[in-house]
């Protein structure tokens, strides 16, 4: 095995991050996605088929979560593994400040290799919605 990173332990904890997304976002993330999906841009539709309204994409929730970890190793190529369940919608309300994401995390595994694993909460509106979000770093 080889040795792990000076200060990394089980328990060091991630710098909190806190993004907000708005509906301008979600625009901007249909675009580039391809994903134009209309519960992430009209309130009726989603209503309609039971959302609480319009929701943010998944996968730019996962990417903002996923974010936090490469900040914090410093090398997005650092993360070898990442996966997520989606547990609850971001929903995204029509107003200047839209939702806020939040994202705390810590070292929950050392691995081989100086590889760590980091498990996530992922929260908004004091919900959580992303459960078993975790990533694989290698830090040596």
């Amino acid at each position: 095995m080889s040795p792990r990173p000076v200060g990394v332990e089980v328990g060091t904890e991630l710098p909190e991050q806190v993004s907000r997304v708005t509906r301008a976002d979600l625009v901007r993330y249909a675009g580039a996605s391809g994903d134009l999906n209309v519960i992430h841009w009209n309130e009726r539709v989603a209503r309609e088929v039971g959302l609480p309204g319009v929701i943010a994409h998944g996968m730019l929730t996962a990417g903002l979560a996923a974010r936090a970890v490469t900040a914090w190793a410093g090398d997005p190529g650092a993360v070898v593994e990442y996966s997520v369940r989606f547990s609850r919608p971001v929903v995204v309300p029509d107003d200047a400040d839209g939702a806020e994401l939040t994202v705390r995390g810590r070292v929950a595994a050392l691995l081989d290799d100086g590889r760590v694993r980091v498990d996530l909460t992922v929260t908004s509106g004091g919900e959580k919605v992303l459960s078993l979000a975790r990533a694989v770093v290698a830090l040596a």
